[in-house]
């Protein structure tokens, strides 16, 4: 059986306890807050409830699609980004040599994102922040009817205050184990619509919207395509996925191309940037090192469309870490100083 997963789940709270904050390089990690100790899979099986999407959720003029730098797409290559969960930025950014153009972090529903230290770091030091937006223990009905309002448009208005762009994704990996909406596509759709349709009449148009289902869906549960809110909601479209090795007798070695080969035709289908949220291999089963070194002339050859990735660097249910073996962190290290990398 092969697995394609995307991000994983089991373990990262007591992580979370021990890591240091990337941002300034002390204190506690506000930034790592990524998937939380309520980041638990929810329904696994399509709900047995439908909600009806309205063909514009909130009522609001139709939009134009978004292109180009407007949405941040670098002119030539790929942006290289980074979620920091084996060291500080400093620390980690002297390991690659460089200094990532994407900083991803993670953030539960209630908490404020906007004033976080690492967004205002990242916009301050030349960083696009990649905000992972959870919606932990949220009813999406009540994101629908308006009830939780007060702090979408606290969000919305804050987003607008930070007076550059920056990459929002809400409610990653939709499709597989997180199940976001009961695994309702109409549901998530009418919640996705609802918040950006308020962060757009606030004017927080500096927001780049991200939409990343995880690369396998759940067993049972609608197809990934199901879940897209559609061409005016999303700036670009994106993935989750891993090479899990073959640690576990079940799984199998993946190359970059193998994870993403089946999923990239769909997503590139709606002619849209590419990102994909997060990414990583382990060791055990191949060369983490020819993984890595494989990037570059994949997304070259194969998958044009994708403009930016970011690695998930931290020691979790795999090596996911860059620096997992010298090997590795030499060919991630020549991957980051790629002239594709840097555009």
């Amino acid at each position: 059986m092969t697995k394609k997963s995307g991000r994983s789940i089991v373990g990262i709270a007591a992580l979370l306890t021990t890591l240091t904050t990337a941002c300034s390089g002390t204190g506690a990690g506000a930034d790592l807050r990524a998937a939380s100790s309520s980041r638990t899979p929810r329904s696994s099986g399509a709900s047995a409830h439908r909600t009806e999407l309205p063909s514009n959720a909130a009522g609001k003029k139709k939009q134009a699609a978004r292109k180009g730098t407007d949405i941040l797409v670098p002119a030539q290559g790929a942006l290289l980004g980074h979620f920091y969960g084996a060291g500080t930025i400093a620390k980690t950014d002297a390991r690659i040599g460089r200094k990532p153009a994407i900083h991803l972090t993670y953030y539960d529903w209630r908490d404020n994102w906007t004033s976080a230290e690492a967004t205002r770091s990242d916009l301050a030091d030349g960083r696009i922040p990649l905000v992972n937006w959870e919606p932990n223990d949220i009813d999406f009905n009540d994101i629908i009817t308006g009830k939780l309002d007060a702090t979408i448009k606290a969000r919305a208005d804050g987003a607008k205050a930070l007076g550059q762009k920056f990459f929002l994704d809400f409610a990653a990996e939709m499709n597989e184990g997180e199940g976001w909406g009961d695994h309702d596509p109409a549901k998530y759709i009418a919640a996705y619509r609802h918040i950006h349709d308020i962060f757009v009449a606030r004017g927080a148009t500096n927001v780049v919207w991200a939409w990343c289902p995880n690369v396998t869906d759940s067993e049972g549960a609608p197809s990934t395509m199901s879940y897209y809110p559609g061409d005016t909601y999303v700036d670009w479209t994106g993935v989750d996925g891993y090479n899990w090795g073959t640690s576990d007798r079940d799984f199998e070695w993946q190359s970059f191309a193998g994870v993403f080969g089946d999923i990239y035709p769909k997503l590139a289908a709606k002619g849209k940037p590419i990102i994909i949220g997060e990414m990583a291999s382990d060791e055990v089963g191949g060369s983490k090192a020819k993984w890595i070194d494989d990037i570059v002339p994949t997304l070259k050859a194969k998958f044009p469309l994708i403009k930016a990735f970011v690695w998930f660097d931290i020691a979790k249910e795999r090596q996911w870490q860059i620096n997992s073996s010298s090997s590795a962190l030499a060919s991630y290290a020549q991957m980051a100083k790629n002239s594709y990398m840097n555009p």
